[in-house]
């Protein structure tokens, strides 16, 4: 087993720790730049709305959320399972108001295969996870249809769609993909660059399908509109509900972190 240098405190933590914190992992059917302005503006959200927010770069082959903030400089889950660093260097605190750790430094092509080190970065991620109220990860797939560590195959699953003909094939195929990986069990939608009314369309249609062709049940997450602040808050350096809180992507945002606080409350009663 991995030592992770606990301080006394850690250790206090974690005996006294209450419910296990809610990780969401997020894969995308989006362009990068979609999935990057919609995990920075959760995470944002969740944290003005009083919870302890972590996002974890477990991106595999293409440019992750830690990259995008250019928050590489803590200890990645990798070194730490090998202990070459310790635990406490993981998390950098981010402007916006959450933290952001990393679970490897530089690009992949394929989910970690070595079984010890696999094991080791299990326990790494759920230690670290105990450090939040909610977890949102950014993930893919590689070539074999793994996410890049174990426990995220026990996490909440969100696929996130855009209003496209293109999005809406690519996520459906996500979906496929992780059935046949991981056998039956539900996945979260949430649409990206819709009106409630579009994205309301594009949800049925998917639950629909995947219903009737695969046995999976979907459960909407939500909708967030297309809003040029997004762009120029990500310009800025800030979250949307931060930069422009009355605009509508700001609302939007509000409304999905209201949702996703409610599902933690829930779950720990």
């Amino acid at each position: 087993m991995a030592s992770f240098d606990f301080d006394q405190a850690e250790g206090l933590r974690r005996m006294l720790a209450g419910p296990k914190p809610r990780v969401f992992t997020f894969l995308s059917a989006a362009s990068g730049e979609e999935k990057g302005a919609m995990l920075v503006n959760l995470g944002a959200s969740l944290a003005q709305a009083g919870r302890d927010v972590l996002l974890l770069d477990a991106s595999l082959a293409s440019e992750g959320i830690a990259s995008r903030l250019d928050a590489l400089r803590g200890a990645t889950l990798t070194q730490i399972a090998r202990g070459e660093r310790k635990l406490d260097e993981a998390i950098q605190q981010m402007p916006q108001g959450f933290g952001v750790a990393a679970l490897k430094r530089g690009p992949q092509n394929s989910a970690v295969k070595n079984t010890e080190l696999a094991s080791k970065m299990d326990e790494a991620f759920d230690t670290l996870s105990t450090r939040a109220d909610i977890v949102v990860v950014d993930a893919e797939l590689d070539k074999e249809d793994s996410l890049a560590i174990p426990a995220l195959n026990e996490t909440e699953i969100v696929i996130q769609v855009a209003n496209t003909p293109e999005s809406i094939k690519s996520a459906y195929t996500l979906i496929k993909r992780l059935n046949s990986k991981l056998g039956r069990r539900p996945f979260s939608i949430l649409v990206t660059g819709a009106s409630d009314k579009e994205a309301q369309v594009v949800y049925e249609n998917m639950a629909k399908a995947a219903n009737r062709y695969l046995a999976v049940k979907l459960n909407s997450m939500g909708s967030v509109p297309a809003d040029e602040h997004l762009k120029r808050a990500m310009h800025l350096g800030r979250a949307v509900v931060d930069a422009f809180p009355l605009a509508g992507a700001s609302v939007a945002f509000r409304r999905l972190a209201g949702r996703v606080v409610l599902s933690d409350m829930a779950a720990a009663g």
